[in-house]
C-alpha cells in the first residue's frame, strides 16, 4: 500500500535545499502530487504533497528527510493525508478559481482582513497570496509616489456575486483602496488588446472643456459635460450642444491645447510595457481625433477614433463630420478592432471613466472604469481610483518587475 504524506519545511532558506531533498526522495521513487513555496526576507515555505510507493519504505524516507531538514537548521512537519482527503482535494480542482487584487498607495492588515471576511462569507477558500508590487524602501525619495498590490488567488463559487461586489466597493470607498476580482480563465492570461478613452482618462483635462475657455464660453460647456458624463444628457446631443458654443474659435488653438495636455499618472509607463509585450493599444473617444492623433504620436497608440471636429478657413464650424462617437459607437469600435486582429473579445481590455463609456466597459472582456463618477463604478465590473493608470499592469497579472520603466526602456 502506498502512503500519501503531506511534508512542510519552514526556516531560513538554505542554498540546495531543493536539490538535496529531491535527491533523498528520489532514492525512495516518492512521487511529488503538489509543491509549492513562499520565501518572505529570506525565510522559507515549502510544501509537497508526496506519494510513497511501499509503506515499507515511510520510515526511512521520514527519517532521512528529518534527519537533513534537521541537519540544515530548519524544521519540518510530517501530515498523513488519507485517500478521501486526497480525493476530495482533486476534486476541488473542478471549482472555479477567481483572483482577487487588492491595489493601493499602501496595503495594510485591516485591508486584508476586510476583503478577507467577504471572501470566508461567500464560502470561498484563499488558496494562494501573492505581492505583485516592488519592495518598498523604508525611506522614501521626495515626490515618490508609492503603489502596493498584492493577488489572492481563491476557489470556489461566491454565493451571491452582486453582493460581494457592493460589499468590495463600500470596503473601498471607506479605506481608499481597490479591489477587483475576476474569474481565472484563459483570456485572463491573454489579454491582447488595451483601448482607452481620451479625455479624463488617458489625459487629465478635458479638451472640449480647455478649448471653451479659449473661447470664452468655459462655464456654459462645463455644465453640459457634467451633466453628460453623469448620465443626465444624451452624449450625443450635449457633444452638439457643446461643439457649437465653439463656433469661430481660431483653429490655432487646438495645437496650443494640445502641447498643454497632461497625461494621466502611469500612462506612459503602462502603454510602453503594454507595447513591449506586443499588446495592440487605441484610442476611443468622444473627444476630438486633433488630439487623439497627437497622443498616437507621442504614446505609440496603434488605432484613434474620434470625432472629427470641422474646421474652415481657419476657424472651428461649431459642426462634428461624420459619425459621432458615443457610447454605441465605442462598443461597435472596439468590436472592430478586436476582429481586425483576430482577437475574442475576452482578450480585450477597455478603460474609461464616464457613462459614454459602460457600453465598451460591458463589452470588453476586463471593463475598468478609472476615477471614474459613481454611475459608471456601479455598473462597470472593475474599478481602478487609487493608483494611476499603470496600476492596470496588476490587473493583468504583471509585476512591478516585469513593467518597463524609463531607465529600461529603448
Amino acid at each position: 500500500m502506498s502512503e500519501i504524506i503531506l511534508i512542510n519545511v519552514s526556516g531560513q532558506d538554505k542554498r540546495g535545499l531543493t536539490s538535496s531533498l529531491m535527491s533523498i526522495l528520489a532514492e525512495y521513487g516518492v512521487g511529488i502530487l503538489d509543491i509549492g513555496q513562499a520565501m518572505i526576507h529570506d525565510t522559507l515555505s515549502l510544501g509537497m504533497l508526496v506519494k510513497v510507493p511501499d509503506q515499507a519504505r515511510l520510515s526511512p524516507v521520514l527519517k532521512d528527510v528529518l534527519f537533513h531538514i534537521h541537519h540544515l537548521g530548519m524544521q519540518v512537519r510530517f501530515t498523513p493525508i488519507s485517500e478521501e482527503q486526497y480525493e476530495a482535494w482533486v476534486q476541488g480542482a473542478g471549482k472555479p478559481r477567481y483572483i482577487f487584487t487588492l491595489l493601493g498607495r499602501r496595503i495594510e492588515a485591516e485591508h486584508i482582513a476586510r476583503v478577507a471576511g467577504v471572501i470566508t462569507e461567500n464560502d470561498l477558500n484563499i488558496e494562494d497570496i501573492v505581492r505583485l508590487s516592488g519592495r518598498e524602501p523604508l525611506y522614501k525619495n521626495s515626490g515618490h509616489q508609492s503603489r502596493a498590490c498584492i493577488e489572492l488567488t481563491v476557489r470556489g463559487q461566491p454565493l451571491d456575486l452582486d453582493a460581494m461586489k457592493q460589499r468590495f466597493l463600500e470596503i473601498s470607498q471607506e479605506m481608499s483602496i481597490d479591489i477587483a476580482f475576476q474569474e481565472d480563465n484563459v483570456y485572463r492570461r491573454n489579454r491582447r488588446l488595451v483601448v482607452f478613452d481620451m479625455d479624463s482618462t488617458l489625459i487629465q483635462q478635458e479638451v472640449i472643456d480647455e478649448l471653451a475657455k479659449q473661447a470664452g464660453v468655459g462655464d456654459e460647456v462645463s455644465q453640459v459635460t457634467e451633466a453628460a458624463m453623469q448620465g443626465e444628457i444624451d452624449f450625443r446631443e450635449s457633444l452638439r450642444r457643446r461643439v457649437g458654443l465653439l463656433k469661430g474659435l481660431d483653429a490655432g488653438v487646438l495645437e496650443r491645447v494640445a502641447q498643454n495636455l497632461s497625461l494621466t499618472e502611469g500612462a506612459e509607463r503602462l502603454i510602453r510595457t503594454l507595447k513591449a509585450f506586443g499588446f495592440k493599444t487605441a484610442i476611443i473617444s468622444g473627444g476630438f481625433s486633433y488630439f487623439g492623433r497627437h497622443l498616437q504620436q507621442k504614446l505609440g497608440v496603434d488605432y484613434v477614433h474620434a470625432n472629427e471636429l470641422e474646421v474652415v478657413d481657419g476657424k472651428v464650424t461649431g459642426q462634428v463630420l461624420g459619425p459621432i462617437v458615443d457610447g454605441e459607437r465605442k462598443a461597435l469600435l472596439l468590436s472592430e478592432i478586436a476582429e481586425q486582429e483576430g482577437l475574442r473579445l475576452e482578450q480585450t481590455i477597455a478603460v474609461g471613466d464616464g457613462a459614454n463609456d459602460l457600453p465598451m466597459l460591458r463589452l470588453a472582456g476586463l471593463g475598468i472604469a478609472f476615477r471614474a463618477k459613481p454611475l459608471v463604478k456601479r455598473n462597470a465590473r472593475q474599478s481602478l481610483s487609487t493608483l494611476g493608470l499603470d496600476g492596470i499592469l496588476y490587473l493583468i497579472g504583471l509585476r512591478d518587475a516585469d513593467a518597463v520603466d524609463n531607465d529600461t526602456a529603448g
